[in-house]
């Protein structure tokens, strides 16, 4: 069985953003969520990655615990 890790920078490299260190602390400074904007309603995105966030998210796949992560540290 196959064990896949599902940290943020995973989740980069599936959203096919820079997943360094330095590239996602980037990110976070230049990208906010709304109090009330669903992190995948953000205009950020792209479709494809918009999708995988809407799809992880309704399918309550192993992803959404990171997205979460992700979601919080868009709006501080």
């Amino acid at each position: 069985m196959e064990t896949f890790s599902h940290d943020l920078p995973s989740l980069f490299n599936q959203l096919g953003l820079n997943s360094s260190k330095d590239s996602i602390e980037s990110f976070i400074r230049e990208h906010h969520l709304q109090q009330n904007e669903k992190i995948s309603q953000a205009d950020f995105w792209q479709p494809a990655q918009r999708r995988f966030l809407n799809e992880s998210i309704a399918e309550d796949a192993d992803w959404c615990e990171v997205i979460d992560q992700l979601d919080a540290l868009l709006r501080k």
